[in-house]
């Protein structure tokens, strides 16, 4: 009998881990994850980036924990020699249209509590000589780390510390019984007295498995990205991204360094039929009729249709994807770019067809459930696991 299970292996599943560890320095703990790596998902084809929590709602999760994690994923790569850089972002305005939106994110900056500048189109320059734009801010706590790295250390971390951590694993079925949970796997049967569902693109299924109805669905949204060939990385110093749409909830093409010195742009967002599909002819039969079949999906399509639509253009014309990009640099041209891998997106939707906007964590009396981390949970994936240990004190 263990004292916790976390299903899942993603950056949030091992930093909820080792928080437990921290703070039940006697449990037994086991982690468990259906692949052969971990963080094999969301957190290995994300975009690198610390986020500083500038775009999100002041008093939410996402706001406090991001701005929080900011801080703390800082210390932990500083304190374990994890390559990062604190390089900052500017966020720019191409149309005059986008005064006021840029002008409601510098509020929404400053009331998050960081430290943001507003900056003429010539100063943008003297950060990003090659941007075109009309105004920006400057974003001054946003910085760049390889998150598989730091889930390296955090691996390394549980097992100094006791915890089990078990690759293909998947779990089949989840039974309550009188001291807490009874997980099935392909790897054989563990009991637990608490179950933490970390479980990323596939959270609402552990969810219902667990006897849980989370009331949201996910659904998958393939993010497409393009590289700089190496001799044009010079048009990139930091992050450049756009004002992102009010009315669309994704920030829009934007250039980011990797910590690597790579140059990668996108996203674009485009549904995706299979919640693992990272190539555009990627299917899944339950994946793609659990979508369709869901009436939250159709209210959303009919919400954001030409959005929608654009997107999906993007994902198949290069050239449409390159016009995207030269709003914020003129000179970048189709054959300065080249296909990179896609991530994944896992975001809960509301049978009303809203998306939920905020980190969405359900606990239950034997299991606690996060159902809803997608970005910038790579960010706040320390102050999550925090949150998790203090729901268990409740």
């Amino acid at each position: 009998m263990y004292d916790f299970i976390v299903i899942g292996g993603g950056i949030v599943g091992l930093a909820t881990a080792r928080n437990l560890l921290q703070s039940y320095p006697r449990a037994k703990l086991l982690i468990l994850d259906k692949e052969s790596q971990w963080a094999f998902h969301q957190t290995s084809n994300n975009s690198g980036v610390i986020h500083s929590g500038i775009y999100y709602k002041p008093g939410s999760f996402k706001a406090k924990f991001c701005r929080e994690g900011n801080i703390s994923m800082t210390e932990f790569c500083n304190k374990y020699n994890i390559s990062h850089e604190i390089c900052g972002k500017v966020i720019v305005a191409t149309k005059p249209q986008e005064l006021s939106l840029l002008e409601d994110l510098y509020q929404r900056g400053l009331a998050n509590g960081l430290k943001v500048e507003k900056i003429s189109a010539e100063e943008v320059k003297e950060v990003e000589p090659h941007v075109s734009c009309i105004a920006g801010l400057r974003v001054f706590s946003t910085g760049i780390v390889s998150y598989r790295q730091v889930c390296q250390k955090l691996v390394d971390m549980i097992r100094d510390d006791g915890g089990e951590l078990l690759l293909k694993a998947h779990v089949t079925q989840i039974k309550d019984i009188s001291e807490g949970k009874e997980i099935d796997t392909s790897q054989g049967i563990f009991a637990t007295r608490m179950l933490i569902n970390c479980g990323g693109l596939q959270s609402d299924h552990l969810a219902k498995l667990g006897n849980v109805d989370p009331q949201i669905q996910i659904i998958p949204f393939r993010g497409e990205y393009y590289e700089l060939k190496p001799e044009k990385r010079y048009l990139v110093k930091t992050l450049i991204y756009p004002v992102p749409n009010p009315n669309f909830p994704f920030l829009g093409v934007h250039f980011t360094k990797m910590i690597d010195g790579s140059v990668h742009a996108g996203p674009n967002a485009v549904l995706s039929l299979k919640r693992e599909g990272y190539h555009k002819t990627d299917f899944d039969m339950r994946d793609a009729a659990e979508i369709f079949s869901y009436p939250g999906f159709w209210k959303l399509a009919s919400k954001y249709s030409k959005d929608g639509i654009q997107e999906i253009i993007r994902s198949f014309s290069k050239d449409a994807f390159v016009r995207s990009l030269q709003q914020l640099i003129p000179e970048v041209i189709s054959d300065d770019l080249v296909p990179t891998h896609a991530g994944v997106r896992a975001q809960a939707l509301k049978p009303n067809g809203q998306l939920v906007e905020d980190f969405l964590i359900i606990k239950d009396q034997k299991s606690i459930h996060v159902c809803n981390a997608p970005s910038p949970a790579a960010t706040s994936s320390l102050e999550i696991g925090k949150a998790i240990v203090r729901e268990l004190s409740t």
